[in-house]
């Protein structure tokens, strides 16, 4: 019913889709990979403690000076 010239095009095909979804599978994989390590917040203050001490100091330094304007009395002119 199909010709052999069909048949072999069609296996062809079928084996290129299966190559291409591995690969895609493959790509997915290495990408969550990738995301789950850039995320991970405990790796990237044990790999930059300087950074991280900047960062809170400086947010510390914001949290104070924002709750300190929040309680502090500003005087007139009168």
């Amino acid at each position: 019913m199909s010709s052999p010239l069909i048949r072999n095009s069609m296996d062809e095909l079928e084996a290129r889709a299966a190559s291409e979804r591995q690969r895609l599978h493959d790509n997915v994989v290495e990408l969550r990979q990738m995301v789950r390590d850039r995320l991970d917040a405990k790796r990237y203050v044990r790999d930059n403690p300087g950074r991280t001490v900047l960062a809170m100091a400086l947010a510390g330094l914001a949290l104070g000076y924002l709750t300190a304007g929040a309680f502090m009395r500003r005087d007139r002119d009168e």
